[in-house]
């Protein structure tokens, strides 16, 4: 698949970044704890890394949506957009979770969605283990994973009560959310009927649009076709469809320039959470395209918003 330009510019498809060094453990405030398994589907594992500060632990959950491009990795945690993304939040007494969903271009959106509630069935389920209050999870990512983020934030569930594995009977709902520059509406995608499901302005991006579902005929998965489905499909991965009165607390950091996710996303979801109650808010980087420099720098907003709803 041909990458855009501006992902390059970001690093958020990290095929060639290089991982910082390790720091010695006396050196930093936390622990890491890698490749922890909250989930399997298909014979692979799903896997996070939790950061747990030393001291001060003030009781709550940070859930750190590693995608960008809906593409994820393990190695991407160390890598160019995430390097430092957790510091803020450890320093502040979180426990950061890291978690990688299936990647594009093996997995879609919709597999990744599904990845991400059971990653926070998984943080709630060990809450105790991990000493943080099952009801104080808050979410964050940046494009793609801002994206991911507001579909836990609007579109997160109670859970299946019969499900026979304990976690799948958890809450994906989540307490705060805070992101950066997310896609929020597949089919009005910066001016309204514009349709941006690996076309239009995300047009050079197909993969993880290229929805499928299973053939009980053939036992395989053939690819959707039908236009009318795949309208749907782009709805329901649209936060913006899900937004109600009950949705947590959101904060939205975009920069007015953005010419790959236009800053009408972000101005639209914050106009229908504030209409139904919610408390929102919009932070405009003045002049910044997709990304800026230093941006981990603007991750205390993110952090003053988490102590404010979930401590």
């Amino acid at each position: 698949m041909k990458r855009h330009p501006l992902l390059e510019v970001l690093g958020l498809i990290c095929v060639c970044a290089v991982s910082a060094p390790r720091l010695a453990a006396e050196d930093v405030a936390y622990t890491r704890t890698e490749d922890v398994i909250y989930g399997r589907k298909f014979g692979t594992v799903l896997t996070l890394d939790v950061f747990t500060p030393k001291q001060k632990l003030n009781g709550a959950a940070v859930i750190e949506v590693v995608s960008g491009g809906w593409v994820s990795s393990h190695e991407n945690i160390d890598a160019s957009f995430w390097k430092g993304y957790h510091e803020e939040f450890v320093k502040r007494g979180y426990v950061v979770f890291a978690v990688v969903h299936g990647s594009q271009p093996k997995f879609t959106i919709p597999e990744a969605i599904s990845d991400l509630n059971r990653a926070v069935r998984y943080v709630r389920h060990h809450a105790q283990d991990y000493k943080v209050d099952a009801n104080r999870i808050g979410i964050t990512g940046g494009s793609a994973g801002g994206h991911l983020s507001l579909m836990q934030g609007t579109a997160g569930d109670n859970g299946n009560p019969e499900a026979k594995d304990p976690i799948d009977r958890e809450s994906s709902r989540v307490q705060a959310v805070a992101c950066f520059f997310p896609p929020t509406d597949f089919l009005n995608y910066g001016k309204p009927g514009d349709v941006a499901i690996g076309s239009g302005l995300l047009a050079w991006l197909k993969a993880p649009f290229d929805f499928r579902e299973f053939d009980k005929n053939t036992n395989s998965f053939v690819p959707v076709t039908d236009a009318g489905k795949i309208l749907e499909i782009g709805r329901q991965i649209s936060p913006i469809t899900h937004v109600t009165s009950d949705d947590p607390p959101t904060f939205i950091l975009h920069g007015d320039l953005d010419k790959l996710v236009p800053i009408q996303q972000a101005e639209i979801i914050v106009a229908k959470l504030k209409d139904a109650g919610v408390p929102t808010e919009l932070m405009v980087k003045q002049g910044a395209d997709h990304g800026w420099a230093n941006h981990t720098k603007d991750v205390t907003h993110f952090a003053d918003w988490f102590d404010k709803y979930l401590k």
